[in-house]
């Protein structure tokens, strides 16, 4: 029998990784327990003692997975996440992914049996090593280490190159798949400097700009992450500025909120020749539909995204940054150009005037002041409250539901914090991203995710904070319509019987969102009007759900 207490070559292997990764710049772990992992597992722990960094600790590997997305979304450094053989790293898939389509560094840490135990039938073993594809930039399938001299160097030169791939030109997600055996730990030690470190951080790439000049019929278009670098190329060229929501850039002077009624509408669309992409544009038919159109001119800035933006095969152009060139064409005709993209997408959205008190009187003023409190809330008062309750000091998280398309639709410009999961736009993982970014924040404000009552089912675990866990502030947002009526907008609604179309496509729930919230020890909330909305989304001390009955 092995002796619990022999040096480990596996706790050795795992300080030198972490020890590296430290080096490096690493910040945050998130992991899920398992025995083949623990060497790894209490290592971390012991570095997080050291002050060297935070340890996340989820015990659903998906979970986790989304948590560590959400925590290099926020900070913007590869994120370790560690767990044990077998389905728990197949767990890891759905995050991996979008951190593929999306351009998130990650970095999977999986423990493994070693070649011996491997394709006997062994407990807990399966085929590790590739198990995520095309998905993974770089990966692994690390011998077991036996203690040998070289092992730290070992260790220390995979964390090198697992950290460089990820943070590449384009962040993507690694795999170092690390065989162990036993003993699968000893005693923990972390060198005597204990968070002394310097990161010796990897020189970020600076990749050559296309020179753009102001041109006739220009519009810049920004997708999710597409970042202000946008914002700033519309206004540089004089441009209306098509920003979805999640883009990074809805905001500034050129903004056109409105953007889908225009294209389809004379002396907009039709008149446009040159279109700058910025991002991954994912929220609206009348994009791809642009570019696509004969005589348009689309040059696409490539970001994050594994996969550049090219529907229909038609851009021609693609480069890695632009800078703009000359000065802005301050002639009439381009004026004009912006000046009608502006204001007609204002008028589209500005209600009309209310009457002041001095014209209705104060009594029937108040009537209509005390009305509006009462009014029920639907999808657009939903949206707008959010947003206006969102502050550059919070962060704010759309999930992949209708709401996000309502958002995109009606919001003003506002230079805060939005992110949504739009690599692959799923609805999995929506609450653990959105707790991965309120860790991850170092501001003092609420972190919020706006999500529809079956991505908010799909994600119940991320819910979960074990004892001793940080409870960061952050408000879950359920617009809940009894199931996912965005099918109700699309075509099969036309053609699909109903009672069919409602059950594998609609899938009504009746769960208790207070008892699901009274179980994970959350704060529960119900607004059903705009008074009470206004009030639950004022910021909380802890984790909050805020349900809001929604018509179908």
């Amino acid at each position: 029998m092995t002796n619990p207490r022999s040096e480990s070559p596996a706790t050795a292997f795992a300080v030198a990784l972490f020890d590296e990764f430290a080096r490096r710049g690493l910040r945050d772990v998130v992991l899920s327990p398992g025995s083949r992992s623990q060497a790894l597992a209490l290592a971390a722990a012991e570095y997080e003692r050291a002050g060297v960094l935070r340890l996340h600790v989820r015990i659903d590997e998906r979970v986790a997975g989304f948590v560590a997305l959400g925590l290099a979304v926020e900070t913007g450094l590869p994120v370790v996440v560690v767990m044990t053989s077998g389905t728990a790293v197949a767990n890891l898939h759905p995050a991996v992914l979008e951190a593929h389509h999306a351009g998130v560094p990650l970095i999977v840490v999986s423990a493994d049996r070693p070649e011996s135990l491997r394709g006997i039938g062994s407990n807990q073993t399966t085929v590790q090593a590739g198990i995520f594809g095309s998905a993974i930039a770089f990966e692994r399938d690390v011998p077991a280490p036996l203690g040998a001299s070289g092992d730290r160097d070992v260790a220390a030169a995979l964390a090198r190159e697992a950290w460089s791939a990820a943070v590449g030109l384009r962040p993507q997600p690694v795999h170092l798949n690390l065989a162990f055996t036993e003993p699968l730990s000893s005693a923990t030690a972390v060198p005597e400097s204990r968070g002394e470190w310097s990161a010796e951080a990897d020189e970020p790439i600076e990749p050559a700009a296309v020179e753009l000049s102001a041109g006739p019929g220009t519009v810049v278009v920004a997708g999710a992450d597409a970042g202000a670098r946008a914002e700033e190329v519309a206004r540089e060229l004089g441009a209306p500025l098509l920003a979805e929501v999640s883009s990074g850039a809805h905001f500034g002077p050129n903004l056109v909120v409105a953007y889908r009624e225009l294209l389809n509408t004379a002396n907009f669309g039709d008149r446009v020749e040159r279109v700058v992409v910025f991002g991954h544009p994912t929220l609206s038919r009348e994009i791809p539909a642009l570019v696509q159109r004969e005589g348009v001119e689309t040059i696409v800035v490539r970001g994050r995204a594994a996969d550049d933006f090219n529907p229909g095969h038609s851009v021609g152009t693609f480069v890695d940054a632009v800078s703009v060139v000359g000065q802005v064409d301050d002639s009439p005709a381009a004026r004009s150009w912006l000046g009608r993209w502006v204001t007609a997408s204002r008028s589209l959205l500005e209600p009309p005037a209310e009457p002041s008190a001095a014209e209705l009187g104060n009594a029937e003023f108040a009537r209509r002041e005390l009305a509006a409190i009462r009014q029920p809330v639907d999808r657009r008062m939903l949206v707008e409250a959010v947003w206006r309750a969102t502050w550059p000091h919070d962060r704010l998280l759309l999930g992949a539901s209708r709401l996000i398309r309502e958002s995109d639709k009606y919001v003003p410009g506002k230079k805060i914090s939005v992110h949504s999961n739009r690599g692959l736009a799923g609805i999995d993982g929506t609450i653990s991203t959105a707790v991965g970014i309120a860790l991850g924040s170092e501001t003092d404000g609420t972190t919020r995710v706006l999500l529809g009552d079956l991505a908010a089912l799909h994600d119940v675990g991320g819910m979960l904070f074990g004892v001793g866990e940080t409870r960061p502030r952050i408000q879950v947002v359920v617009g809940n319509d009894g199931g996912g009526t965005i099918f109700d907008g699309l075509e099969v609604a036309a053609t699909a019987p109903q009672d069919a179309l409602d059950r594998v496509l609609l899938t009504p729930q009746l769960v208790s969102f207070e008892s699901l919230s009274l179980a994970y020890g959350w704060t529960y909330l119900r607004a059903t009007n705009r008074g009470e909305l206004d009030q639950a989304l004022t910021a909380s001390a802890g984790p909050t759900l805020i349900e809001v009955p929604l018509p179908r």
